[in-house]
């Protein structure tokens, strides 16, 4: 989708972090945007912030609810008539990472129901609409290197969730081509350096349902203030990317026609070459760690 301008965009997860920069980078591409975001005061607070910028408009959905998804369908629908884009970005962690045996159901139930079972409501939603059009489209899933790419040991729940998101959207572009529609997908791993977002903080969002209900050991680098520490106490080089400018990244690469977009593909290809050698071999394949 080489031109942008007057498309439509749907971002879930679209108030802050990762979602904020793409909303930005959309809107300077002339495109008329839709922020779907869980949390009503960020939301407005961002929406209030975006004045002046373009056509932008926000409504609250919560992607782990069907209701909500389809109230969110309906309001784009009946507002464009079409979804050109649609950026299936929201998601959370599983509460702290840790030890594979130390995570609880709770925590299996609330990332999944989020990073993946909400990505594939909020496409189960659009996309037969956006099929019925005949627009041209793209689906963007965004993933993780954390589990899209190879898993990462102190966060086995939340990586598990971003391989199913790669996988599912391998699966969902590989159809769209094989049927011959005018709807395309791509996957984005955000990347380049340490990302501040609320993804740190997504307990602040998790359901009172789902908490937590066993006292368990204190999880490794719980907040990005203890990532920095303990990077910094082994010698490693904090490196931040701002999320505006991986948002206008992602979106030069959309233009383009990537299928993934990702910065330092060629030292994950490394990592991954070497996962399919141990596969080869029958062997355990590295983990994230190893390129990390």
């Amino acid at each position: 989708m080489r031109d942008i301008s007057g498309k439509v965009a749907v971002v879930t997860g679209g108030a802050n972090g990762v979602g904020r920069g793409l909303v930005e980078a959309l809107l300077d591409e002339g495109a008329r945007v839709v922020i779907a975001d869980i949390e009503q005061r960020v939301l407005d607070s961002t929406l209030a912030e975006l004045e002046g910028r373009g056509e932008v408009s926000g409504v609250r959905t919560d992607i782990s609810d069907e209701a909500s998804v389809e109230a969110l369908v309906d309001a784009v629908f009946g507002r464009y008539g079409t979804c050109n884009l649609l950026f299936n970005n929201a998601g959370v962690t599983s509460g702290g990472g840790g030890l594979p045996w130390e995570q609880e159901p709770n925590d299996w139930k609330w990332c999944f129901s989020v990073n993946v079972i909400g990505t594939a409501m909020v496409t189960l939603a659009f996309v037969p609409r956006m099929l019925a059009t005949g627009d041209e489209g793209l689906v963007i899933n965004t993933s993780s290197a954390d589990g899209g790419f190879a898993p990462v040991l102190n966060a086995s729940v939340y990586a598990a969730s971003k391989a199913a998101v790669s996988c599912f959207t391998e699966a969902l572009a590989a159809n769209f081509i094989n049927e011959g529609t005018n709807l395309r997908a791509c996957v984005l791993y955000p990347s380049g350096g340490l990302l501040e977002t609320g993804l740190w903080t997504a307990q602040r969002n998790r359901p009172d349902a789902l908490q937590r209900v066993r006292p368990r050991p204190p999880a490794p680098m719980t907040t990005i203030a203890d990532f920095k520490a303990a990077m910094e106490a082994a010698g490693t080089p904090v490196q931040t990317m701002d999320v505006n400018v991986l948002g206008r990244y992602a979106i030069d690469e959309i233009k383009q026609g990537k299928y993934i977009i990702s910065y330092d593909l060629e030292k994950f290809g490394v990592l991954l070459h070497a996962r399919a050698e141990a596969i080869a071999n029958a062997e355990l394949p590295p983990s994230i760690h190893a390129y990390k």
